[in-house]
């Protein structure tokens, strides 16, 4: 490569993470050239594995790290060879009832030992009754609406005609879903279960009037339209490596190490794109440019000035374990292999969740920080070496809600957060989780933390959001002019397409806007 050389491509792909990748074997199929740029040495941004500790054989889901959103269409379509596998166990949940440690299990394969978890924890089926209803609705929404996300904006009017369901609609996206849950549920762990798929990266509570919590939580139940969220097998980096296949089968060309530094355009014809790399600096020219980033990165590659309203900001706390074995619990009724095989729910009652909101709203670390755990191992044991698959070793993943970036000011605050978050986990088990972690070539511990901060320098999240932004509902805001418009990608310039989890039903790991961005290109190039 030589620098100050350009190259004409059909689109040219800012970013190789997942998303870039989709966007990029679909144009490669349809035969145009198309070029990614990724900064890493690695494609996948968050979508990756990684061996994070030295002599330990087990390739982590470093950041992200369960799959709902991408959709059957575009593993067909591309022809993706990639396993998601279901798990067997939903959640459970500990608390202590009457000074008993005891707990919530909800198991997807067993309605009737669910409903018994629910009588024992409650004393009665109401609780029970009402999950059933609650859920049976966001199923038949799910059903109803996951199809259009692959498909044209439809209008806000189409789509609550698609829901046909006027309570429902009401529920989720006219008012605070805090109202639907305090009005469906009487138990407060209940509560706040079902309330913790609205914060999944989102800072935000039960009451918020700017409905952030209904857009998260619409996206953590309509993923195929069951809400399943699946363990990938082989890690994450397994389906960045059979996305990444299917780009270079097709024909798309992709560069690593290559930072792209500007991006000019004047709205019509093509659009330059401006990277570096260990040679020096080159120019790619594109028809199209497709941006696989956050809106806010891509302000500052067009050297604009950033608009109203806060910068983005990421809420959540990553931690990354291999245990020699699985602890064990205070709740003696469960079995360790049931209750961490599922989402684990720690100091996730409808207070804490609130009380935690408050205090990091002000400013502080929370006292008892809510977060979840889940097994990737007991799924899936293929991210192990066959030496840890003998001794019997465990992954663990925990995702700590309300962890705002504000809070990591201080360098120090982070092993605050990790402490008090381990210290939360330790409250309902019978042995500290420290006397389980295995420990690396130098004998420390294998445990990692993950702060927004860390987000933002490692793979270029701005805030550490995790979704670019705050979600959007899935309709269109007016009428849409163009295909991008429509489609759900478009900025101010025609020419330049987000392709990334910033773009109108983005978020998570869903390929969703990569296809979107993709079939817009398609429309206009052919127009």
């Amino acid at each position: 490569m030589n620098a100050n050389s350009s190259a004409r491509h059909d689109a040219v792909i800012v970013g190789g993470g997942h998303n870039g990748l989709v966007a990029a074997a679909y144009l490669a199929r349809a035969g145009l050239r198309v070029l990614v740029l990724e900064r890493l040495p690695q494609v996948g941004g968050a979508a990756v594995s990684a061996q994070a500790f030295a002599g330990v054989d087990a390739r982590l889901s470093r950041y992200s790290y369960l799959v709902s959103l991408l959709p059957r269409k575009v593993v067909r379509d591309l022809g993706l060879r990639l396993d998601l596998r279901r798990r067997r166990i939903s959640s459970y949940t500990p608390v202590v009832r009457d000074g008993k440690p005891t707990g919530l299990l909800v198991d997807a394969s067993d309605p009737g030992r669910t409903r018994e978890s629910f009588r024992a924890l409650t004393g009665a089926d109401r609780e029970w009754e009402a999950w059933q209803r609650f859920y049976g609705t966001t199923g038949r929404i799910a059903r109803r609406l996951f199809p259009t996300l692959t498909e044209p904006l439809p209008s806000r009017a189409e789509l609550r005609r698609l829901v046909a369901d006027d309570a429902a609609w009401e529920a989720l996206f006219e008012r605070p879903l805090g109202e639907t849950i305090e009005r469906t549920f009487a138990d407060d762990l209940v509560r706040g279960v079902v309330l913790t798929d609205a914060l999944i990266g989102t800072f935000t509570h039960a009451h918020d009037p700017a409905l952030r919590q209904n857009r998260c939580f619409l996206y953590h139940v309509i993923g195929n339209g069951t809400g399943d969220w699946d363990v990938p097998v082989g890690g994450m980096g397994a389906v960045t490596g059979a996305l990444a296949e299917a780009a270079r089968a097709a024909g798309a060309e992709i560069r690593t190490g290559c930072e792209v530094t500007a991006i000019a355009t004047d709205g019509n014809g093509d659009a330059e794109v401006t990277y570096r790399h260990h040679d020096g600096e080159e120019t790619a020219v594109g028809r199209r440019v497709l941006v696989n980033a956050a809106p806010a990165v891509l302000t500052g590659l067009l050297g604009e000035e950033p608009g109203p309203g806060p910068a983005p900001e990421g809420a959540q706390l990553k931690v990354n374990m291999v245990l020699r074995r699985l602890p064990r619990l205070r709740d003696t009724a469960v079995d360790p292999r049931d209750a961490f095989a599922g989402t684990f729910h720690i100091a996730e009652g409808y207070r804490q969740l609130e009380t935690a909101y408050t205090e990091a709203e002000a400013g502080r670390i929370p006292s008892a920080p809510p977060s979840e755990i889940y097994c990737h191992t007991l799924t899936d044991t293929s991210i192990l070496g066959p030496e840890a698959v003998r001794q019997g070793f465990q992954t663990l993943t925990l995702f700590g809600l309300h962890m705002p970036a504000r809070l990591f000011a201080d360098p120090a605050a982070k092993e605050r957060a990790l402490a008090a978050s381990l210290a939360q986990l330790d409250a309902v088990l019978a042995e500290p989780i420290a006397d389980c972690l295995a420990t690396d070539d130098a004998g420390r511990p294998c445990v990692e933390a993950k702060t927004p901060p860390d987000l933002e320098r490692e793979i270029g999240l701005p805030g550490g959001h995790i979704f670019h932004r705050d979600l959007e509902f899935p309709f269109a805001a007016g009428s849409p002019d163009g295909a991008a418009a429509r489609w759900g990608v478009a900025t101010a310039h025609p020419n330049v397409l987000l392709c990334g989890a910033g773009a109108v039903r983005g978020g998570g790991v869903s390929g969703i806007p990569g296809h979107n961005a993709a079939q817009a290109v398609l429309e206009e190039l052919a127009g």
